[in-house]
């Protein structure tokens, strides 16, 4: 519009509609079209790797969960699996089950420059973590990363992700994770065995051809795991992710180790000592108790049993028996923590005090274990640090 009126002004006869095809047809702030291309994979050369977030409903539940797929570039080949969450510990299972399914390695795997895979750098500047980076080269390849916003280099990965929501998630519901994750490699055994009208062939037959050119599986694989450690709480529980696990009621207090695997958690108190739980996603914050970790009918802690400490007052001082069963009923602290402190009173002050403070407390219903203190020592600097009254000397 601006030039439009410039050129009116310096006498030009021309509309407005006649600049713009002007302009069209001499490319005058015009970007260029260019050619999209194709993408050539020989085979085994790379695998592509991505995460889309999905709905799904997992034992009557719904949850946002992360699809993670993996598809062999040359056969078309795709495996996935559903998690409520992706993290490093979750690529590194998938990652596993993936080339497991695939039944070899290929050079390379493609990613969408992810935190869980990139410390930093994009594209072909980017540097893994170093824990991915050993995890690759336990089986042979090597993590590359696309440009940011080429999308088009990711493409035999990205999609499949329509394909999975409207087809194998439509109208499905799952029992448990697990069982979600059967099912979707029971899906991916389908569709890799039919014909791609896209590709005109069928993954399954590629990835015959394919598979010869992947490089062979370790001859041992170990099991992906992380480790927690943990300090057994009050109850006899280990807590990781949200989720409570039973242990002997011996572990409390104790440090432990637990070992996080796909499918178990393993706590581990020393060599010997040893429990195996199988592992909860979904939902967080429950408990799960073994059957061998129930006190029997008629044996848990009854809410009556004496506390250590009290014991020890009424050893050391029977005659207050009476104003520490009213401490435990009226006193506002926690009856554990109040105890505590009346039997740090009784071993740190003269017994004559502290005995004359606690009767005078008990007359007048005080349990405030401050207030008891000041009054022990008020007795005590009065009894024991007594000063005498001298006449002052004349020549001072």
């Amino acid at each position: 519009m601006r030039v439009h009126e410039e050129l009116t002004a310096a006498g030009a006869a021309l509309s407005y509609p006649a600049l713009t095809a002007f302009c069209r047809r001499q490319g005058i702030g015009q970007t260029p079209v260019v050619a999209a291309g194709q993408y050539h994979f020989e085979p085994g050369v790379e695998m592509q790797h991505d995460t889309s977030p999905h709905t799904v409903e997992v034992g009557g539940s719904k949850y946002k969960a992360q699809t993670a797929s993996a598809v062999l570039c040359y056969s078309r080949l795709l495996f996935f699996q559903i998690n409520p969450t992706f993290q490093r510990f979750d690529c590194k299972t998938f990652l596993t089950d993936a080339l497991k399914y695939m039944g070899g390695v290929p050079k390379r795997v493609m990613i969408d420059n992810t935190h869980v895979v990139v410390l930093r750098g994009t594209g072909k500047e980017m540097i893994p973590v170093p824990e991915m980076e050993v995890f690759g080269e336990r089986f042979g390849f090597r993590f590359v990363a696309h440009q940011i916003g080429d999308a088009n280099r990711s493409a035999r990965v990205e999609r499949p992700f329509f394909f999975i929501e409207n087809n194998f998630l439509a109208g499905r519901t799952f029992a448990s994770w697990n069982d979600l994750n059967q099912q979707a490699r029971q899906w991916c055994d389908r569709v890799n065995a039919t014909y791609k009208k896209h590709i005109r062939a069928v993954p399954r037959e590629l990835f015959a051809v394919e598979r010869l050119h992947l490089k062979p599986l370790p001859a041992w694989i170990p099991e992906v795991y992380r480790l927690h450690p943990r300090t057994v709480d009050v109850e006899g529980y280990v807590s990781v992710n949200s989720v409570r696990y039973s242990v002997p009621v011996s572990w409390i207090g104790r440090r432990v180790e637990a070992r996080e695997t796909r499918d178990k958690i393993e706590i581990e108190l020393d060599a010997r000592h040893l429990v195996t739980h199988v592992r909860a996603v979904t939902p967080q914050s429950q408990r799960i108790t073994l059957a061998e970790h129930r006190p029997p009918r008629g044996e848990g802690v009854k809410r009556g049993d004496t506390h250590p400490e009290e014991a020890a007052i009424l050893q050391a001082a029977p005659e207050i028996a009476g104003y520490v069963t009213a401490l435990k009923q009226k006193g506002r602290k926690v009856v554990a923590l109040a105890l505590r402190q009346l039997l740090r009173l009784l071993k740190e002050y003269p017994r004559e005090p502290f005995l004359a403070a606690v009767r005078e407390a008990a007359q007048y219903g005080l349990y405030d274990l401050d207030r008891l203190e000041r009054m022990i020592l008020r007795r005590v600097a009065r009894d024991y640090f007594l000063l005498l009254e001298t006449e002052p000397d004349p020549h001072d």
